[in-house]
């Protein structure tokens, strides 16, 4: 075992950590339910942060919509004011953007949010919302339809934008009814899409009024190109990308919905301060945010950095670049006083998923893992692995061995799907390898093809978000204990991109997520290849193959055009029992035959917040499914200066 383990170990031996099992029973319920509005619980009255007052400013009351959403929080009742520290990794989880629909704390359901209500019509091929009225943007313009109708026509359906038009809304129409009022069109069946435009908060909705005088559709080019030159950037799509992101100075002149509004944009920091404009009160009908203003700082690619400044208290949330390995140094800064440690669960249902590629170039490497189709090579490295091992060794013993398939949470998940061939039986996994004709022909204790060449397997991955590279250092462990020559290589993003999308590579891992019952109609990159990706290895010539209907890639055999079509149902059933039936034919060949094969997951993530915040839930789920943070109401936390160390 190498040295990094060992290490682990006396960490998980001799650390202190307490970690909540998943319970969302301390959550406000109306963090479940679609928000009650003002009238609905009876507030009559609104109250702004005293920073507000004297500033040249309508009143409170005209600032509002019509009828304010009202935001509970996990506790009480917060208080106005302070200054927050959080990275630009975690500032999106300090003040997410905000949409028409949200997502549920419990991930089962879509929710109003900008929206006043949402409903599909009976064929699935039409989704109407209508927006609550008087909700306004930063600078104090209304919101309309055409706010949602420019970012779909003008960002998802742009060519120049998206060279290829995203599956999700291939061939969809919007429909503006009136300002407050649009219904997108399918020509197919899309029941959920209510799910997908939920999930892609960030990218439905831009301020028209804003950015009409950055895109060619309402601006002559030359104009515009002259402002690109101007703006030193290549294109005029890197220039709309650029203030989208706050990603340069003149983050400070786009209109916003979300709570907190840009002010100043550096290279080393972004300020921003509370949105006057903002459309939520708390139960007391006070405008939310509480905070008043944010530091964004700006430190790249240094999460050891971030680690030290959450351990110390220099920071007021930090989650995005926490590992489970950096629990005992956060928990040992609990215990002096300088932060608390709540410890959240990944929505990852497995932390680490080792792919296979199906499609590989080397014939023969590729009969071995698809094994004409049946399963014995896959099954014997599944049964080599031990994962009650890897789970006290990694995770203190809080995660949960399983196979990839959905998440706990959903209304498809057996418990048989997610513990099939999990059994540690590393002499069942000789016999399958024996049987397959793969022995140890020169008697170094590795395995050679039954043509005496090498075996070797080399699994080239990012050692990014989740224990990646110290799962694997297991896993070639225990693959060489029944003869199995792993090789692991750790690269960049960069090049994992070019070698997954090229097919170059003979395996790789990354973290299940998408398995929530929000994402996984819309985005089943475990369960059937409908789709190339660079996170991918199994399948992505037949992904080509299917997404361009036979024009590229490669044509997948029968078993796969079954799980395909299975996918299509899922995606276009309007009734809960042909969908339900569609997801558990998924789950039940993934579960057979193990496309993906998993390790540990549910497991336990580190959310470090300063003393002096409060209102965070200390029982969260983790992931991008749900936004990481949004189900949670971040505008709802709030800082107290008497506790600050």
């Amino acid at each position: 075992m190498k040295l990094s383990v060992l290490i682990w170990v006396g960490l998980a031996m001799n650390a202190t950590v307490c970690i909540a099992e998943e319970d969302t029973s301390g959550m406000p319920p109306e963090w479940f339910v679609p928000p009650k509005t003002a009238s609905e619980i009876g507030i009559t009255q609104f109250s702004q942060s005293p920073i507000l007052d004297g500033q040249d400013l309508p009143p409170v009351e005209e600032r509002l919509p019509d009828d304010p959403v009202v935001s509970h929080p996990y506790e009480s009742i917060g208080k106005y004011g302070g200054k927050a520290r959080v990275t630009l990794f975690d500032h999106r989880r300090f003040l997410p953007h905000e949409h028409a629909l949200t997502i549920s704390a419990d991930l089962r359901n879509v929710l109003p949010n900008i929206a006043e209500s949402w409903s599909v019509s009976e064929d699935g091929r039409t989704t109407t919302i209508r927006i609550r009225p008087g909700i306004k943007w930063s600078d104090g313009h209304p919101l309309t339809s055409n706010d949602f109708m420019f970012s779909f026509n003008h960002d998802w359906l742009d060519p120049e934008m998206q060279p290829l038009t995203n599956v999700a809304v291939r061939g969809a129409k919007f429909v503006v009814i009136d300002d407050l009022n649009f219904q997108i069109v399918f020509p197919r069946p899309n029941p959920t899409f209510a799910n997908y435009y939920a999930f892609y908060a960030s990218r439905w909705v831009d301020p028209m009024h804003f950015f009409k005088d950055y895109h060619p559709a309402y601006r002559d080019r030359e104009e515009l190109n002259a402002l690109v030159k101007e703006k030193n950037h290549v294109t005029w799509m890197a220039m709309f990308s650029q203030l989208r992101s706050w990603g340069n100075e003149d983050a400070a002149k786009v209109p916003t919905l979300r709570s907190f509004k840009v002010v100043q944009r550096t290279p080393t920091k972004l300020r921003l301060e509370r949105n006057p404009y903002y459309f939520k009160v708390d139960p007391a009908g006070n405008q939310l945010p509480y905070v008043d203003a944010v530091d964004v700082i700006i430190v790249l690619e240094n999460s050891q950095m971030i680690t030290f400044q959450a351990a110390t208290g220099q920071l007021d949330f930090t989650s995005f670049t926490l590992e489970t390995q950096n629990i005992p140094l956060l928990k040992l800064g609990e215990t002096k006083g300088a932060n608390k440690v709540h410890i959240w669960r990944r929505i990852h249902v497995v932390d680490v998923a080792i792919q296979p590629n199906y499609n590989f170039d080397d014939l023969k490497y590729r009969d071995l893992v698809w094994g004409k189709g049946e399963r014995r090579f896959i099954r014997a490295l599944s049964h080599a692995i031990d994962r009650d091992q890897m789970n006290e060794v990694i995770y203190f013993g809080r995660g949960t061995p399983s196979q990839v398939t959905a998440h706990w949470s959903s209304r498809w998940y057996e418990e048989r799907f997610a513990k099939s061939h999990i059994r540690y039986d590393p002499d069942y996994s000789r016999e399958l390898l024996d049987e397959l004709g793969l022995f140890d022909v020169d008697g170094d204790g590795l395995r050679e093809y039954p043509d005496g060449s090498k075996l070797i397997i080399t699994l080239e991955f990012i050692d990014f978000e989740t224990p990646k590279g110290i799962s694997l250092e297991l896993v070639r462990d225990y693959w060489r204990e029944v003869g199995i020559d792993l090789r692991l290589k750790s690269i960049e993003r960069r090049l994992q991109a070019e070698r997954a999308m090229s097919n170059k590579m003979q395996m790789t891992a990354w973290h299940a997520d998408k398995v929530t019952d929000i994402l996984f109609p819309h985005w089943p990159d475990w369960f059937y290849p409908h789709r190339a990706g660079w996170d991918m290895t199994m399948w992505n010539h037949w992904g080509r193959y299917h997404q361009s209907g036979g024009e590229l890639g490669e044509e997948p055999p029968e078993l796969i055009r079954n799980m395909q079509d299975w996918g299509g149902q899922l995606l276009t059933a309007t009734d809960e029992e042909s969908r339900t039936k569609a997801a558990k034919a998924l789950l039940r060949a993934h579960a057979d035959n193990l496309w993906a094969i998993g390790t540990v997951g549910n497991a336990p993530h580190p959310v470090a917040v300063s003393r002096r915040l409060k209102n965070v839930v200390p029982n969260g789920i983790w992931g991008a499914d749900n936004r990481w943070t949004t189900p949670y109401h971040p505008a709802t936390w709030y800082i107290d200066e008497s506790d600050e160390q």
